[in-house]
């Protein structure tokens, strides 16, 4: 089965750019999307609809996404496709040939995946894009998939808002996955690379806006609130969540993440989550138990937890679970084990802080 990529911009520039790389054949997709002898891909330009509307075979609307788009840099020159192995893979792979911002987008992904090389089932309704961004400064590089899980329930809110229906709660379940009514409705997906000095980054987004299966999906959730609520489209999500994403990123950038951590809050799961703390004695079988509680995110970007005598941990994540699908999310004490030592805190001093490996559920 040949690979369609169909490409276009917003903008006269980024549809020159479009009609570059497909006069010059020069996106690629991995191997194993290639059939037997056929080529990889096969390119076209989505302005070829205009004239031969027939030819186009996805369920994505170009236009209704470019018309709701207001970015200057992101989510302007688009990949599209019906049907692909992963977006993400193909950002990845032809991210030297793309501009920063561009972003890939299709109806089916038959490889999906999470964090952990985690499953991720994608049938037709749900929202799967990936998209390329440039970054400096290696430090602040593990902070991005916070404020990208950020701009997606702040773009729901305001799609919400916007079509006058009931608010969807969207949450933030630490590091990177988004809950619904206590069902896993999303997730976040960074890797980068180091080139040249810079960091490219390919972010990839799941989002259940259509399909009610596996799990949930934001319309079914918005109908039980409101039965005649009018339905999001894959479209306008996407386009509000990079209108979104490009406002919080420059404030990312230009003052930090501490600016965005109070919004961050009011959409994440774990503020006065109780995590039981398991440390045990070298060479023993014995292991000291301590309750202790997340306050919020450490300068690093993981979880920080004191203890009730003022004992300072930083709880990383240990994988998701290997399951197939989407895992509930509650709210419960978890045993974890110490794994480590490290010496700075929230506030940079210098007493104590234990590194702790941990998995919330």
């Amino acid at each position: 089965m040949v690979t369609e990529l169909w490409l276009c911009g917003k903008s006269i520039a980024e549809n020159e750019l479009a009609q570059s790389l497909k006069t010059n054949n020069c996106l690629k997709v991995p191997d194993n999307e290639a059939s037997g002898n056929s080529p990889a891909c096969s390119v076209r330009l989505h302005s070829e609809t205009l004239t031969t509307p027939l030819c186009w075979n996805s369920e994505f609307q170009v236009q209704d996404y470019m018309n709701a788009l207001s970015t200057s840099r992101f989510g302007r020159f688009l990949i599209c496709s019906p049907r692909l192995a992963s977006t993400h893979d193909v950002i990845s792979l032809n991210f030297g040939e793309l501009p920063v911002g561009a972003a890939c987008v299709a109806d089916v992904q038959t490889k999906g995946r999470g964090r952990s090389k985690n499953v991720w089932e994608s049938p037709k309704g749900c929202l799967m894009f990936s998209f390329t961004i440039q970054m400096e400064d290696g430090r602040v590089v593990p902070l991005l998939q916070y404020v990208v899980s950020l701009a997606v329930t702040e773009a729901i809110r305001d799609l919400c808002q916007q079509n006058g229906t009931a608010q969807l709660d969207v949450k933030i379940k630490w590091p990177n996955d988004l809950y619904l009514d206590g069902l896993k409705v999303g997730g976040i997906l960074c890797t980068s690379t180091y080139k040249s000095k810079k960091f490219n980054v390919s972010v990839g987004i799941g989002l259940n806006v259509g399909n009610e299966k596996p799990t949930i999906c934001l319309n079914a959730a918005l109908l039980k609130l409101t039965p005649v609520a009018r339905e999001l489209q894959r479209e306008d999500v996407m386009a509000a969540f990079f209108n979104k994403f490009e406002y919080l990123y420059g404030i990312f950038i230009q003052q930090g993440f501490r600016s965005l951590e109070d919004l961050y809050y009011k959409s994440w799961l774990h503020s006065g989550q109780n995590v039981i703390v398991q440390e045990r004695i070298d060479n023993q079988d014995e292991a000291t138990e301590e309750l202790v509680t997340i306050q919020g995110l450490s300068p690093s970007g993981y979880l920080l937890a004191v203890s009730e005598d003022g004992q300072t941990y930083e709880l990383h994540p240990d994988g998701n679970s290997p399951r197939r699908g989407m895992i509930p999310f509650s709210l419960k004490q978890e045993k974890v084990r110490v794994s480590g030592r490290i010496g700075s805190d929230l506030s940079g001093q210098e007493h104590e802080t234990r590194l702790i490996s941990c998995k919330l559920q």
